[in-house]
């Protein structure tokens, strides 16, 4: 079956679309589509947001490496390096600390009529379109400092997957029950 959905362009599109409308959806309803939120996490007031990235992160690690254990996907992790994750934490950095939205949130806030979020993603469209400018100038020298590759966490300790989502899966879990009994 999901081999057929796979070489259906747009079974997988309805899917894509049908998925995003959920996620925006759930991400409104958790309340991180709110700009008061999201400042109050960037002033480390409300920890809504992380909260809600936690909880997605564990259901989605756990759900991802279900399905690959039972063979039904497989993992294509694509390859890092430092520069990379340092030029891509400085501009999402940015640009959640300027507009308050990140692009998910932003995208779900535009779905419950807040027009800043409209304003922002322009600029996210805009910024995306000036990496791509610039990319073959930053490939070389900054974006490949410190390559290592499509490895996955696992792989780099040689240990079966589950050997290190379970505890991460355990530890991000309390860290979650300790936010929610401290107040935050």
């Amino acid at each position: 079956m999901l081999q057929r959905i796979r070489s259906h362009k747009w079974a997988q599109l309805g899917i894509g679309l049908a998925t995003g409308v959920l996620f925006g959806f759930f991400l409104q309803k958790g309340g991180v589509t709110e700009y008061d939120v999201i400042l109050g996490q960037l002033l480390l007031r409300d920890f809504t947001v992380v909260k809600v990235m936690l909880s997605a992160s564990i259901t989605g690690m756990l759900g991802v490496h279900l399905l690959r254990s039972l063979g039904w996907v497989q993992l294509h992790p694509k390859p890092g390096s430092f520069g990379k994750t340092v030029i891509g934490g400085l501009i999402f950095g940015a640009g959640f600390a300027i507009l308050g939205y990140c692009p998910g949130t932003a995208a779900g806030a535009i779905g419950q009529g807040s027009l800043d979020a409209l304003l922002g993603v322009s600029g996210i469209l805009i910024g995306a379109w000036l990496f791509a400018v610039f990319y073959p100038k930053l490939e070389k020298p900054i974006l490949h400092l410190g390559d290592f590759g499509p490895v996955t966490f696992p792989e780099l300790l040689r240990v079966n997957a589950w050997a290190v989502v379970i505890p991460v899966a355990i530890i991000l879990s309390v860290f979650l029950l300790l936010i929610e009994r401290a107040g935050l």
